[in-house]
Protein backbone atom coordinates (compact mmCIF):
# COMPACT_ATOMS: atom_id res chain seq x y z
CA UNK A 1 0.00 0.00 0.00
CA UNK A 2 1.35 3.47 -0.83
CA UNK A 3 2.25 5.51 2.19
CA UNK A 4 -0.23 8.24 3.11
CA UNK A 5 1.18 11.73 3.20
CA UNK A 6 -0.08 13.89 6.05
CA UNK A 7 0.51 17.51 5.18
CA UNK A 8 -0.24 20.50 7.32
CA UNK A 9 -3.21 22.46 6.00
CA UNK A 10 -2.15 25.66 4.25
CA UNK A 11 -4.14 28.84 3.68
CA UNK A 12 -3.19 30.36 0.33
CA UNK A 13 -5.36 33.47 0.80
CA UNK A 14 -3.89 34.94 3.99
CA UNK A 15 -4.96 38.27 5.42
CA UNK A 16 -2.66 40.07 7.82
CA UNK A 17 -4.11 42.59 10.27
CA UNK A 18 -2.22 45.87 10.71
CA UNK A 19 -2.94 48.20 13.63
CA UNK A 20 -3.38 51.77 12.46
CA UNK A 21 -1.48 54.71 13.97
CA UNK A 22 -3.01 57.86 15.40
CA UNK A 23 -2.07 60.93 13.32
CA UNK A 24 0.09 63.27 15.41
CA UNK A 25 1.72 65.45 12.73
CA UNK A 26 -0.30 68.60 12.01
CA UNK A 27 0.46 68.36 8.28
CA UNK A 28 -1.31 65.00 8.09
CA UNK A 29 -4.36 65.82 10.20
CA UNK A 30 -6.41 67.21 7.27
CA UNK A 31 -6.35 63.72 5.73
CA UNK A 32 -7.79 61.87 8.72
CA UNK A 33 -7.28 60.61 12.26
CA UNK A 34 -5.45 57.33 11.69
CA UNK A 35 -3.10 55.98 9.02
CA UNK A 36 -0.85 53.17 7.82
CA UNK A 37 2.30 53.97 5.82
CA UNK A 38 2.08 52.44 2.38
CA UNK A 39 5.54 50.86 2.63
CA UNK A 40 4.18 48.37 5.17
CA UNK A 41 1.21 47.57 2.97
CA UNK A 42 3.46 46.97 -0.03
CA UNK A 43 5.82 44.90 2.09
CA UNK A 44 3.07 42.57 3.33
CA UNK A 45 1.49 42.29 -0.11
CA UNK A 46 4.87 41.46 -1.64
CA UNK A 47 5.01 38.38 0.58
CA UNK A 48 1.71 37.13 -0.80
CA UNK A 49 -0.91 38.44 1.63
CA UNK A 50 -3.66 41.03 1.76
CA UNK A 51 -3.93 43.67 4.49
CA UNK A 52 -6.80 44.42 6.85
CA UNK A 53 -6.39 47.77 8.64
CA UNK A 54 -7.48 47.53 12.28
CA UNK A 55 -8.70 50.75 13.85
CA UNK A 56 -8.06 51.60 17.48
CA UNK A 57 -11.62 52.61 18.40
CA UNK A 58 -13.43 49.27 18.31
CA UNK A 59 -14.76 47.20 21.21
CA UNK A 60 -13.01 44.18 22.69
CA UNK A 61 -15.77 41.98 21.25
CA UNK A 62 -15.07 43.39 17.78
CA UNK A 63 -11.34 42.70 18.16
CA UNK A 64 -12.07 39.12 19.21
CA UNK A 65 -14.19 38.71 16.10
CA UNK A 66 -11.46 40.17 13.87
CA UNK A 67 -8.89 37.84 15.42
CA UNK A 68 -10.84 34.82 14.22
CA UNK A 69 -10.75 36.12 10.66
CA UNK A 70 -7.14 37.28 10.14
CA UNK A 71 -4.08 35.06 9.76
CA UNK A 72 -1.47 37.15 11.52
CA UNK A 73 -0.84 40.56 13.04
CA UNK A 74 1.70 43.25 12.17
CA UNK A 75 2.82 45.95 14.64
CA UNK A 76 4.30 48.78 12.54
CA UNK A 77 6.85 51.40 13.54
CA UNK A 78 5.93 54.91 14.55
CA UNK A 79 5.45 56.85 17.77
CA UNK A 80 3.08 55.88 20.58
CA UNK A 81 3.19 55.36 24.33
CA UNK A 82 3.83 51.65 24.77
CA UNK A 83 1.81 51.42 27.98
CA UNK A 84 -1.02 53.97 27.86
CA UNK A 85 -1.84 54.60 24.18
CA UNK A 86 -4.77 53.11 22.30
CA UNK A 87 -2.19 51.42 20.07
CA UNK A 88 -0.72 49.61 23.09
CA UNK A 89 -4.17 48.81 24.51
CA UNK A 90 -5.40 47.18 21.31
CA UNK A 91 -2.09 45.39 20.77
CA UNK A 92 -2.37 43.86 24.24
CA UNK A 93 -5.83 42.47 23.43
CA UNK A 94 -4.53 40.78 20.28
CA UNK A 95 -1.35 39.60 22.00
CA UNK A 96 -3.34 37.78 24.70
CA UNK A 97 -5.63 36.28 22.08
CA UNK A 98 -2.60 35.07 20.08
CA UNK A 99 -0.93 33.48 23.12
CA UNK A 100 -4.14 31.66 24.05
CA UNK A 101 -4.72 30.53 20.48
CA UNK A 102 -1.20 29.19 20.01
CA UNK A 103 -1.38 27.39 23.35
CA UNK A 104 -4.50 25.64 22.03
CA UNK A 105 -2.81 24.64 18.77
CA UNK A 106 -4.39 27.47 16.75
CA UNK A 107 -1.33 28.86 14.95
CA UNK A 108 -1.20 32.66 14.81
CA UNK A 109 1.95 34.74 14.09
CA UNK A 110 2.82 38.30 15.14
CA UNK A 111 5.52 40.55 13.67
CA UNK A 112 6.82 43.80 15.16
CA UNK A 113 9.02 46.33 13.35
CA UNK A 114 10.93 49.04 15.26
CA UNK A 115 8.35 50.39 17.74
CA UNK A 116 6.40 47.20 17.00
CA UNK A 117 9.28 45.10 18.33
CA UNK A 118 9.61 47.39 21.33
CA UNK A 119 5.92 46.89 22.00
CA UNK A 120 6.34 43.12 21.89
CA UNK A 121 9.02 43.32 24.58
CA UNK A 122 6.72 45.46 26.76
CA UNK A 123 3.86 42.99 26.34
CA UNK A 124 6.06 40.02 27.24
CA UNK A 125 7.96 41.67 30.11
CA UNK A 126 4.90 43.43 31.53
CA UNK A 127 6.94 46.63 31.81
CA UNK A 128 8.79 49.12 29.65
CA UNK A 129 12.51 48.30 29.84
CA UNK A 130 13.63 50.52 26.96
CA UNK A 131 16.53 52.95 27.27
CA UNK A 132 18.23 55.32 24.84
CA UNK A 133 19.88 53.35 22.04
CA UNK A 134 19.90 55.94 19.27
CA UNK A 135 20.61 54.65 15.78
CA UNK A 136 18.95 57.36 13.72
CA UNK A 137 19.07 57.34 9.93
CA UNK A 138 21.86 54.78 9.71
CA UNK A 139 22.15 51.49 7.83
CA UNK A 140 24.00 48.71 9.66
CA UNK A 141 25.10 45.10 9.23
CA UNK A 142 23.82 42.72 11.91
CA UNK A 143 25.92 41.08 14.60
CA UNK A 144 24.32 37.64 14.38
CA UNK A 145 24.29 35.39 17.43
CA UNK A 146 24.79 31.64 17.38
CA UNK A 147 21.02 31.26 17.78
CA UNK A 148 20.47 33.09 14.49
CA UNK A 149 21.93 30.22 12.49
CA UNK A 150 19.33 27.78 13.85
CA UNK A 151 16.45 30.27 13.81
CA UNK A 152 13.23 29.94 11.87
CA UNK A 153 13.58 33.49 10.55
CA UNK A 154 16.93 33.00 8.86
CA UNK A 155 16.90 29.27 8.15
CA UNK A 156 16.05 29.62 4.46
CA UNK A 157 18.64 32.31 3.73
CA UNK A 158 21.41 31.54 1.22
CA UNK A 159 24.89 31.43 2.77
CA UNK A 160 25.93 34.37 0.62
CA UNK A 161 23.14 36.53 2.06
CA UNK A 162 23.93 35.53 5.65
CA UNK A 163 27.52 36.57 5.02
CA UNK A 164 26.40 39.86 3.46
CA UNK A 165 24.05 40.50 6.38
CA UNK A 166 27.01 40.50 8.75
CA UNK A 167 29.30 42.58 6.55
CA UNK A 168 27.15 45.03 4.57
CA UNK A 169 24.83 47.83 5.81
CA UNK A 170 21.57 46.10 4.87
CA UNK A 171 19.33 47.18 7.77
CA UNK A 172 17.89 50.69 8.02
CA UNK A 173 17.68 52.03 11.58
CA UNK A 174 15.52 54.98 12.61
CA UNK A 175 15.08 54.78 16.37
CA UNK A 176 16.09 56.57 19.56
CA UNK A 177 15.12 53.93 22.09
CA UNK A 178 15.60 50.20 22.32
CA UNK A 179 16.37 47.26 24.55
CA UNK A 180 19.96 46.73 25.65
CA UNK A 181 21.42 43.25 25.50
CA UNK A 182 22.19 43.45 29.23
CA UNK A 183 18.58 44.25 30.07
CA UNK A 184 17.35 41.47 27.81
CA UNK A 185 19.64 38.91 29.42
CA UNK A 186 18.74 40.03 32.94
CA UNK A 187 14.99 39.81 32.26
CA UNK A 188 13.81 36.27 32.94
CA UNK A 189 10.55 36.93 31.11
CA UNK A 190 12.24 38.21 27.96
CA UNK A 191 15.18 35.81 27.79
CA UNK A 192 12.97 32.78 28.38
CA UNK A 193 10.39 33.91 25.82
CA UNK A 194 12.61 35.16 22.96
CA UNK A 195 15.73 33.94 21.24
CA UNK A 196 18.19 36.76 20.60
CA UNK A 197 19.18 36.59 16.92
CA UNK A 198 21.18 39.78 16.42
CA UNK A 199 22.59 42.83 18.17
CA UNK A 200 24.01 46.22 17.18
CA UNK A 201 25.85 49.16 18.70
CA UNK A 202 24.04 52.49 19.16
CA UNK A 203 25.51 55.95 18.67
CA UNK A 204 26.04 56.22 22.45
CA UNK A 205 27.85 52.87 22.55
CA UNK A 206 24.88 50.94 23.93
CA UNK A 207 24.74 47.29 22.87
CA UNK A 208 21.13 46.82 21.78
CA UNK A 209 18.85 43.99 20.69
CA UNK A 210 18.08 44.20 16.96
CA UNK A 211 16.34 40.89 16.06
CA UNK A 212 14.33 38.43 18.15
CA UNK A 213 12.00 35.49 17.64
CA UNK A 214 9.78 33.61 20.05
CA UNK A 215 11.10 30.29 21.30
CA UNK A 216 7.67 28.71 21.65
CA UNK A 217 5.43 31.21 19.88
CA UNK A 218 5.60 32.47 16.25
CA UNK A 219 6.28 36.04 17.38
CA UNK A 220 9.06 37.99 15.64
CA UNK A 221 10.66 41.40 16.09
CA UNK A 222 13.21 43.60 14.33
CA UNK A 223 14.43 46.94 15.60
CA UNK A 224 15.29 47.87 12.00
CA UNK A 225 13.04 48.39 8.96
CA UNK A 226 13.07 45.70 6.25
CA UNK A 227 10.23 47.39 4.35
CA UNK A 228 12.29 50.49 3.47
CA UNK A 229 14.76 48.46 1.40
CA UNK A 230 12.22 48.15 -1.39
CA UNK A 231 9.52 50.70 -0.76
CA UNK A 232 11.02 53.99 0.47
CA UNK A 233 13.21 56.25 -1.65
CA UNK A 234 13.78 59.56 0.13
CA UNK A 235 17.34 60.57 -0.84
CA UNK A 236 17.91 62.28 2.52
CA UNK A 237 17.44 58.99 4.39
CA UNK A 238 19.77 56.02 4.50
CA UNK A 239 17.51 53.38 3.02
CA UNK A 240 19.54 50.36 1.83
CA UNK A 241 18.76 49.53 -1.81
CA UNK A 242 21.54 47.13 -2.79
CA UNK A 243 20.65 43.76 -4.34
CA UNK A 244 21.38 42.06 -1.01
CA UNK A 245 19.21 44.60 0.83
CA UNK A 246 16.33 43.92 -1.55
CA UNK A 247 16.81 40.17 -1.20
CA UNK A 248 16.79 40.47 2.60
CA UNK A 249 13.52 42.41 2.55
CA UNK A 250 11.91 39.98 0.11
CA UNK A 251 12.84 36.86 2.06
CA UNK A 252 11.62 38.26 5.38
CA UNK A 253 8.29 39.32 3.87
CA UNK A 254 7.83 35.85 2.37
CA UNK A 255 8.87 34.22 5.64
CA UNK A 256 6.25 36.02 7.72
CA UNK A 257 3.46 35.55 5.19
CA UNK A 258 4.30 31.84 5.00
CA UNK A 259 3.82 31.80 8.76
CA UNK A 260 0.44 33.43 8.16
CA UNK A 261 -0.48 30.68 5.68
CA UNK A 262 -0.38 28.24 8.59
CA UNK A 263 -3.30 30.05 10.21
CA UNK A 264 -6.69 28.72 9.13
CA UNK A 265 -8.71 31.67 10.41
CA UNK A 266 -11.13 32.97 7.80
CA UNK A 267 -13.92 35.44 7.16
CA UNK A 268 -17.52 34.28 7.20
CA UNK A 269 -18.06 35.16 3.55
CA UNK A 270 -16.15 36.49 0.51
CA UNK A 271 -18.21 39.69 0.77
CA UNK A 272 -17.14 40.26 4.38
CA UNK A 273 -13.53 39.61 3.46
CA UNK A 274 -13.59 42.02 0.53
CA UNK A 275 -15.19 44.78 2.59
CA UNK A 276 -12.53 44.43 5.32
CA UNK A 277 -9.45 44.82 3.13
CA UNK A 278 -7.39 47.94 2.67
CA UNK A 279 -8.33 48.30 -1.00
CA UNK A 280 -11.49 50.23 -0.15
CA UNK A 281 -9.29 53.08 1.05
CA UNK A 282 -7.60 55.67 -1.16
CA UNK A 283 -3.84 56.30 -0.77
CA UNK A 284 -2.65 59.87 -0.35
CA UNK A 285 0.73 61.03 -1.66
CA UNK A 286 2.68 62.51 1.26
CA UNK A 287 6.35 62.47 0.22
CA UNK A 288 6.40 66.23 -0.21
CA UNK A 289 5.69 66.81 3.50
CA UNK A 290 6.57 63.57 5.36
CA UNK A 291 9.26 60.89 5.20
CA UNK A 292 6.57 58.58 3.89
CA UNK A 293 5.61 58.49 0.24
CA UNK A 294 2.02 57.34 0.75
CA UNK A 295 -0.18 56.91 3.80
CA UNK A 296 -3.53 55.25 4.30
CA UNK A 297 -5.74 57.33 6.61
CA UNK A 298 -9.33 57.43 7.78
CA UNK A 299 -10.61 60.64 6.29
CA UNK A 300 -13.04 63.05 7.99
CA UNK A 301 -15.48 62.09 5.24
CA UNK A 302 -15.18 58.45 6.18
CA UNK A 303 -16.02 59.20 9.79
CA UNK A 304 -19.43 60.22 8.47
CA UNK A 305 -19.71 57.67 5.68
CA UNK A 306 -17.70 54.46 6.37
CA UNK A 307 -17.72 53.50 2.69
CA UNK A 308 -15.89 56.68 1.68
CA UNK A 309 -12.23 56.10 2.46
CA UNK A 310 -8.88 57.66 1.80
CA UNK A 311 -5.43 56.03 1.75
CA UNK A 312 -2.28 58.03 2.40
CA UNK A 313 1.33 56.60 2.11
CA UNK A 314 5.20 56.95 2.84
CA UNK A 315 5.43 58.78 -0.35
CA UNK A 316 1.89 57.44 0.18
CA UNK A 317 -0.11 56.73 3.35
CA UNK A 318 -3.39 54.93 3.88
CA UNK A 319 -5.89 57.03 5.88
CA UNK A 320 -7.98 54.37 7.64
Amino acid sequence: MPAKLFEEAVNDRPVIGVLTQIVSDDVMKPFGRTYIPDSYVNYIESGGSRVMPIRLTLSTAEYKSIFKKINGLFFIGGAADLKTSDFARVAKIFYKLAVTANDAGDFFPIWGTCMGMQLLTVLVAGENLLTQTTAENVALPLNLTTEAHSSRMFQGFPKELIKALTEEPLTGNFHNFGLTVKTFQESEKLSSFFSLLSTNIAENGAHFVSTIEGKRYPFYGVQWHPEVNRFQWDRKLNFPHSSHAVQLSSLLAEFFINEGRRSLHHFDSPEEEDSSLIYKFTPVYTANFTAYEEVLQQSPLQQLAPSASVYVGYAKSWPC
